[in-house]
């Protein structure tokens, strides 16, 4: 049995001649959450779109369950794993219902029409992520945090094993990200998902994730459980900045504490003139 459901070999990903990705080889752990870390363009959300099928590779593979993914047809693949787009839209007017039935769009075909499979399918979507009382109101009349969990429910719908989510709490206050969060993790807890995606806060990295990637200079420079791999090294490698590495006095996880250049220069500064008044 596969330890790992996604998995790439030397997988070369490009955005005309610039490669972004390069001969990279890199496994997915099956049932855990991943968190893939980076400072902007250093290629998290392109590698997360190749994974997805979303971006075709310039050299290398990926593979879903030990085959190429390539050679799947896109039904196939979406039975297999749904993935969430940073910023998605959908059309004025459309309701929560109406979104989240979206994702049985794979099981569709001429000859199997909606079915009472479907119907159950949602409506567990719509409980998972509390959204049933809001079926009926449309998408844009929605609360950030609200909307968000609509676009989950909809990938939920598709029933598959693997989610990928690029950057879910981009624009969401503070409650709202840890809101989705929390949603993603019971559904990892209880459900036994794999879920793939994309963070910018390394602290909540740290949290949520039972392995971190970290993506730089065209590869992944460090992967593993945040306890082993994140350190003033790997931040100051990955995105040039100095750091104090503590403990989350909540969870005991890595706590990564940034220094301000100015704030440093400024403290420093007072310092020597204290030591010249003395």
């Amino acid at each position: 049995m596969l330890s790992h459901t996604l998995e790439t070999r030397q997988l070369t990903l490009s955005y005309g001649e610039r490669n972004i990705i390069d001969s990279l080889d890199l496994q997915i752990p099956k049932g855990k959450v991943t968190v893939f870390i980076g400072s902007n363009g250093s290629g998290k959300s392109t590698l997360l779109r190749s994974l997805a099928r979303l971006l075709k590779p310039k050299g290398g593979a990926v593979l879903l369950e030990g085959e190429a993914i390539a050679k799947r047809s896109t039904k196939e693949v979406a039975k297999r794993l749904a993935i969430l787009p940073q910023g998605p839209s959908a059309p004025e007017g459309l309701t929560v219902l109406q979104l989240v039935k979206q994702g049985r769009y794979p099981y569709q075909s001429w000859l199997q029409q909606w079915s009472e499979e479907d119907e159950q399918m949602v409506q567990r979507a719509l409980e998972a992520t509390q959204l049933t009382d809001m079926a009926d109101r449309t998408v844009d009349s929605l609360s950030g945090g609200q909307r968000q969990r609509a676009w989950i429910a909809m990938t939920l719908a598709q029933g598959t094993e693997t989610i990928l989510l690029d950057e879910p709490t981009t624009y969401l206050d503070m409650s709202h990200q840890i809101e989705i969060l929390d949603l993603l993790d019971e559904l990892n807890q209880q459900e036994e998902r794999t879920i793939i995606m994309v963070l910018h806060d390394l602290n909540l990295a740290c949290r949520y994730a039972h392995h971190i990637v970290a993506v730089h200079n065209q590869t992944v420079v460090a992967e593993g459980p945040p306890e082993a791999i994140m350190t003033v090294d790997l931040v100051r490698t990955v995105f040039q900045m100095d750091c104090e590495i503590t403990h989350d006095p909540l969870y005991g996880t890595p706590m990564c504490i940034p220094y301000s250049k100015n704030r440093m220069m400024a403290k420093t500064a007072a310092k020597q003139e204290r030591v010249v008044m003395s």
